[in-house]
């Protein structure tokens, strides 16, 4: 008897997210970058944001929130309303390497978000300041090694992959560094070129154009294979040191709730966007490697990756200090 009215309520309310869904977007969207600007998450977060505006019919708006390891910006993304007009930039940092160092983090990076698509992975790159003794990679390891406690490194901030990387790979590598954290990759940089802290381990596209320059200087890559752009830089897996050869992925998350139509849509534009060949060319000029997957394999991205850097924090005893 009460199956009818049941099945009409369902039925209005599939005919009602579809017309919200086919009306999305009707105002500005907003893009969350958890990171200040000029680093890599800001990088391929403003190559995306216009094209993706255009596809969409209504602006793409990068709102910079940076500190925290992407905490405090991921936190306001986790909050913001599930309606498709708050998105964010989601990073190893935020979804995998601070999650998994720090378990008071105020969302969860699973039950928390939605994820949309996996826009590129990056490589990562151990850079030093010009004036640093060492100029490869044998020379990095037996600088510090002969002067344990003498040298700092700069990241993007406690809890984040530039972190939980660098400490990975001291910890296998046996080398003492003094970590200094910062509200992003962009002032971490800024300080590296410099020369306020002489070591940095970041993602490729942020460094490059300093390394271009002969501001900084490439040591070893965390890549699956040598970079065309740094050809004579060693993998961590020449080296000897294959856990640590891991790149890092930007890709989009919408809030918990948001409807299945609209993250559909989302992923449907960025993937018409990233097929661009101007789009690409800009992403792959960063070192990037374009992915645009679906929203179920970004998912198990993310659970994959969390699940490398809880075991990296158990392994390695990592506390937030």
């Amino acid at each position: 008897m009460q199956r009818r009215p049941l099945l009409a309520l369902a039925v209005t309310a599939f005919t009602c997210g579809t017309a919200f869904a086919q009306a999305y977007p009707n105002k500005p969207i907003r893009l969350i970058v958890p990171f200040a600007a000029g680093g890599t998450t800001d990088i391929i977060a403003r190559v995306v944001a216009d094209p993706l505006g255009k596809a969409l019919g209504q602006p793409v708006v990068v709102d910079n929130k940076g500190g925290a390891g992407g905490a405090v910006g991921a936190t306001e993304a986790a909050r913001a309303a599930p309606d498709g007009y708050t998105i964010s930039m989601a990073t190893v940092s935020t979804t995998a390497a601070n999650p998994a160092i720090n378990p008071k983090l105020s969302y969860d990076p699973i039950a928390d978000f939605v994820p949309v698509i996996n826009i590129a992975a990056t490589p990562n790159v151990i850079a030093v300041h010009p004036s640093f003794p060492a100029k490869d990679y044998k020379a990095l390891v037996a600088e510090i090694k002969a002067h344990p406690g003498k040298y700092s490194y700069a990241s993007s901030g406690t809890g984040g992959i530039g972190h939980l990387q660098t400490e990975l790979y001291k910890s296998l590598a046996g080398l003492f560094m003094t970590h200094i954290p910062y509200r992003g990759a962009g002032p971490a940089l800024n300080d590296v070129v410099a020369g306020q802290v002489p070591v940095i381990f970041d993602n490729v596209p942020s460094s490059l154009p300093f390394i271009k320059s002969g501001k900084l200087v490439p040591l070893v890559v965390a890549a699956p294979q040598r970079l065309a752009e740094l050809p004579n830089v060693p993998t961590f897996k020449e080296v000897g040191l294959e856990p640590v050869n891991r790149m890092a992925y930007y890709g989009l998350l919408a809030p918990k709730g948001t409807p299945k139509e609209i993250v559909d849509k989302l992923n449907a534009a960025t993937k018409k966007v990233l097929e661009d060949p101007a789009v690409k060319k800009r992403v792959e000029d960063t070192g990037s490697l374009i992915v645009a997957n679906t929203p179920e394999q970004f998912a198990q991205q993310i659970k994959a990756e969390l699940a490398v850097y809880k075991e990296v924090v158990a392994k390695q005893k990592l506390t937030l200090q």
